[in-house]
């Protein structure tokens, strides 16, 4: 994500062809091509992870290490998905909280999946996924991590983090997605950020009931129980099957 990238790091020279947004229009024909570029990776991520769920996404850092709190957190939140409602962990793939989540679904026997995302510096897959998808533009990748997803657990994390929650509390507030439950756990790493919400409502820029889907806890069985309710009055979880001519696989 993008708080993997180290910012001490040299700057790595890039194809202006694609990292240069700031020209104004291109070539029509570069613009078409692109187009199909991102088509394709749509069409990747949905032959990828169209059997995979229903999934809970949990986001986090990627620098948190085996043995820190946080990690052992998305550890056994990841165990909790799936072993008490039977979903699927997804998340983006990569180190740190992302391969804490995963390992605790694969160490619990269920299902776990990521959708990785290429960066200047490699962000390779973690070793506890069942089945990955690795996408070229942040902004497909974080359409289908919402798409496949029934719930959101945030856990401490940087930029990259905060992009993907604070993207789907707009589509929440804007009404663009109906009663979707995201837990926050890491209450005090987040309290600055739920008394800045709090601001916010007293400004009159949110209202009080744009958090009403919010949970901040550091208790994995109140996360569970949070997105258990909204799963069971709200949604209906649909499986498909494999089409055998299109070369699909479960």
């Amino acid at each position: 994500m993008l708080e993997d990238i180290n910012a001490n790091a040299p700057l790595i020279e890039q194809n202006e062809s694609e990292h240069v947004w700031l020209e104004g229009p291109k070539s029509r024909g570069f613009e078409l091509w692109f187009a199909f570029r991102v088509f394709f990776q749509f069409i990747k991520g949905f032959r990828a992870l169209h059997f995979s769920g229903p999934c809970v996404t949990v986001f986090g850092s990627a620098r948190f290490k085996e043995g820190h709190p946080y990690y052992e957190s998305a550890r056994e939140i990841g165990a909790k998905i799936v072993t008490e409602l039977g979903m699927t962990v997804m998340t983006g793939g990569g180190p740190g909280i992302m391969e804490a989540a995963n390992r605790g679904a694969r160490e619990a026997g269920g299902p776990s999946v990521g959708c990785n995302v290429v960066l200047p510096h490699e962000q390779k897959a973690n070793p506890y996924l069942d089945k990955f998808v690795t996408i070229d533009y942040f902004f497909v990748r974080k359409v289908l991590l919402a798409k496949y997803s029934y719930a959101f657990v945030i856990l401490p994390g940087g930029f990259g983090t905060m992009d993907e929650f604070f993207e789907m509390l707009t589509l929440v507030q804007t009404k663009k997605v109906i009663n979707f439950p995201m837990v926050v756990m890491g209450t005090d790493y987040y309290k600055p950020l739920l008394e800045y919400m709090h601001w916010m409502i007293a400004q009159g820029t949110i209202a009080a009931a744009d958090l009403d889907l919010l949970l901040f806890t550091d208790d994995p069985n109140e996360a569970i129980t949070h997105i258990h309710k909204y799963v069971k009055s709200n949604y209906v979880i649909r499986r498909g099957r494999p089409i055998s001519w299109l070369f699909e696989r479960a």
